[in-house]
């Protein structure tokens, strides 16, 4: 039953994919550029839905939706690696050429997308019981780099589309449940008397 429900989940993960794939395979002209756009807003939906989780734990742990979330945590972040990975390709391939893409890449709004993909990389392979045993309280460390890839995710986005609107809308749900998280774990730290 666990097994039939992560392919459930993994077949719901790939459908925003298939379903790019499939408008584009009808018109394919417009392979590979526009692909690039809805890999690469998937991508940082997962990042977000995979960091919201323990905020949405702390507010909500008893919530039906949040302990699904929390049971397939790692999943919506290997779909958002795999989702940059693909991003990624798309835009190689609309480049054409490594000149063109060198050409550009000091660029903020396309450096800050590398930069983001180069920390999702380790996270995606990682994310599996073997390096949890390997890396052991290592692992939690490291998948805390989720945090500044989101980050350069944000600004990727807000520089690509000349705007922070669609970033914003995005992204200011885990920026608030991020304060929120923030600040009951202060409001719980216990206060130090005068000395």
């Amino acid at each position: 039953m666990i097994f039939r429900g992560k392919y459930l989940v993994w077949a719901v993960l790939a459908l925003p994919l298939a379903i790019a794939l499939f408008r584009y395979a009808l018109a394919p002209e417009a392979w590979p550029g526009d692909l690039l756009h809805p890999t690469g807003e998937w991508s940082a939906r997962f990042i977000i839905l995979a960091l919201v989780v323990t905020p949405l734990r702390l507010l909500w742990p008893d919530a039906r939706p949040v302990r699904f979330l929390a049971r397939h945590r790692r999943s919506l972040g290997v779909a958002a690696f795999l989702y940059a990975l693909a991003h990624t390709i798309a835009y190689v391939a609309d480049m054409g050429s490594l000149a063109d893409m060198l050409a550009e890449i000091g660029a903020p709004a396309i450096w800050t997308g590398w930069a983001a993909l180069l920390i999702l990389i380790p996270l995606g392979l990682t994310s599996n019981d073997a390096a949890v045993r390997v890396l052991k309280a290592g692992w939690k460390r490291l998948q805390r780099l989720a945090y500044p890839a989101a980050i350069l995710t944000l600004v990727h986005w807000a520089l690509v589309h000349d705007g922070l609107t669609a970033a914003l809308v995005h992204f200011v749900p885990l920026a608030l449940l991020q304060a929120v998280r923030l600040f009951r774990s202060r409001s719980k730290q216990p206060t130090r008397s005068p000395a």
